[in-house]
């Protein structure tokens, strides 16, 4: 065989290698990006599905991105930026009653109460009454943390408008370190910033917004209509990885699950990760199934009303897509 055919053979050779790596069927890889509204140990099922492969598992390659707040998380979705949201499921009603053509559907529950704590500066012994007269460094107005927030000073007879200096002109990201430098009397805290500032002697957590506030679709993987209806089959296969790391969750020690997810908190001590997943495990912050509940959902909209953020109510068939959770609570029974 001459050069001029070797060279032509090998040249064929490495095209149909390359063809046949990247050929369909079901062992193609199909790519995901998802965008997470912040980077939080309240999130852990996610970063387990992540480092235990259970996305890689279902033939998904899983890119996360942290697109900060609920709006730009929003606006990253509905623009094509991101194929699935991990946000709370009142952005998913905001767009409903702005009269979207393509609705955002929520498909698969990752947390199922606030993830909240009240942080107080003082060591006192608390009580709710407090509150009031106090300066209160809150979260974004329309966010879920203010408004379960506010849900729950209201249950305890206090009006968060009237009774208290409420401070929400802080962004997000700098909220603990405005707290830390001397702002407000109280604040609301992430884990595991709460921990942070617990640890650091600049506050105390006296009370779970979590606790208080009840079951709540807080955070859930949502898509467009439009991206379901054209790749079901991704769903299912992004939901399955979901309920495998939710049960993965379910029967492993804080410790176990702070070891797995410590790639993603890579400036936070091991010791603040444990007691952070500890107190979530506690509360029963990691929902169980993706799947998310009517009564949860008629919830998050009492919430929403409390705050006035609700133009009307929303039947949880609207927005709500079960079926893919359904599929994967099934297949592992």
């Amino acid at each position: 065989m001459n050069n001029a055919r070797k060279v032509l053979w090998l040249a064929l050779i490495v095209l149909l290698t390359a063809a046949l790596s990247g050929c369909g069927g079901s062992g193609q890889t199909q790519k995901v990006k998802i965008g997470e509204v912040t980077r939080s140990v309240f999130y852990a099922p996610q970063y387990v599905a992540l480092e235990k492969g259970f996305f890689k598992e279902e033939g998904l390659d899983v890119e996360l991105q942290t697109t900060a707040g609920g709006d730009k998380t929003m606006t990253a979705l509905l623009s094509g930026a991101i194929d699935v949201a991990l946000v709370g499921a009142e952005t998913s009603i905001y767009v409903y009653q702005q009269g979207s053509e393509d609705p955002v559907i929520n498909f698969a529950q990752l947390t199922q109460t606030d993830g909240t704590f009240l942080v107080a500066r003082d060591s006192e012994a608390f009580d709710w009454e407090k509150l009031k007269g106090s300066v209160f460094l809150g979260q974004r107005k329309g966010g879920m943390p203010q408004m379960a927030g506010e849900f729950t000073l209201r249950k305890h007879g206090i009006d968060p408008h009237q009774d208290l200096e409420l401070i929400q002109n802080v962004d997000f990201a700098n909220i603990t370190a405005a707290f830390v430098s001397g702002t407000g009397q109280f604040v609301q805290l992430f884990e595991p910033q709460a921990s942070i500032v617990e640890k650091e002697g600049k506050g105390h957590v006296v009370a779970s917004f979590g606790t208080e506030s009840g079951r709540l679709p807080y955070t859930v993987f949502m898509t467009k209509q439009s991206y379901m209806n054209d790749r079901p089959e991704v769903v299912q296969k992004f939901t399955n990885a979901v309920h495998k790391a939710q049960l993965w969750v379910q029967s492993h020690t804080p410790g176990e699950i702070a070891e797995t997810v410590a790639p993603y908190f890579k400036d936070t001590d091991m010791d603040i990760l444990i007691s952070s997943i500890k107190r979530y495990q506690e509360q029963g912050s990691y929902a169980e199934t993706p799947a998310l509940a009517e009564d949860s959902w008629n919830n998050l909209l009492d919430v929403m009303e409390s705050a006035g953020e609700l133009n009307e109510r929303v039947d949880v068939g609207e927005l709500v897509n079960n079926s893919f959770a359904d599929k994967a609570v099934n297949s592992v029974k």
